[in-house]
């Protein structure tokens, strides 16, 4: 958005140009500066609404084709939030029809066909000061713009993967008597055989210190029969 203005008069009447052709632009923006308005410009539908609560122009001028939101639109969010701004649409020939339908959807005082001139706004400047129309498209603003598309999508979690039709997976055979590399085979194979339980493996240390264990027991016991066998 960008501010443009011809005078410093406070109490001059706004204009909002809501317009993304920059040619359009330049256009608007020198015809109203002959009218001594103060102009504003918003290049997108949506962030035009919000300029609209805050500014509170006299004017709007919105063209059809504009990024985010298109013009009907934007008129309408901006006919709900009230004001006595006047809307005016700016649109190529070839959408005439759709122009003249948003004009009575929003309520505006004219539609002014592309490229604007200085002559054709002065044609229609006693309409649009004119009364400001009903906007009865504000009653199906919810059908038009549904709240549920400004809302992130939930996250579901993922998709699952749909089935392949006429391609069923085959049983695959269990192997009861594989057949080894000597030509030989294994033992059938037994599904519900329990598992074989491991054997403790016996410590040498353990076993050699039994085993000295045992010899100085031995040779204890020697000595003491040779020792009692002399005393007798």
């Amino acid at each position: 958005m960008a501010y443009v203005s011809n005078n410093s008069d406070e109490e001059s009447p706004t204009v909002l140009i809501v317009e993304s052709n920059a040619m359009s632009i330049q256009r608007l923006s020198s015809i109203f500066k002959i009218k001594d308005f103060n102009i504003e410009i918003c290049q997108d539908g949506d962030k035009a609404v919000d300029e609209y609560i805050t500014l509170d122009p006299e004017l709007v001028v919105i063209s059809l084709d504009i990024p985010s939101l298109d013009g009907h639109l934007t008129a309408l969010e901006m006919r709900e939030h009230g004001g006595d701004a006047r809307i005016v649409f700016v649109a190529p020939r070839r959408l005439a029809n759709i122009a003249a339908d948003a004009k009575f959807s929003a309520g505006a005082v004219a539609w002014l066909q592309k490229p604007v001139t200085a002559s054709v706004l002065e044609e229609k400047w006693e309409t649009i000061l004119g009364p400001i129309p009903d906007a009865p498209g504000l009653e199906d603003l919810d059908e038009l713009y549904p709240i549920d598309r400004i809302k992130p999508e939930e996250d579901d979690g993922p998709m699952p993967l749909p089935a392949l039709p006429g391609m069923p997976l085959p049983d695959l055979p269990i192997p009861t008597n594989p057949v080894i590399s000597d030509g030989g085979s294994l033992p059938p194979l037994e599904l519900n055989a329990p598992l074989p339980v491991a054997q403790p493996v016996e410590n040498p240390k353990k076993s050699r210190k039994l085993l000295y264990s045992i010899i100085l027991f031995i040779g204890f016991g020697i000595g003491y029969a040779v020792y009692s066998a002399n005393l007798i």
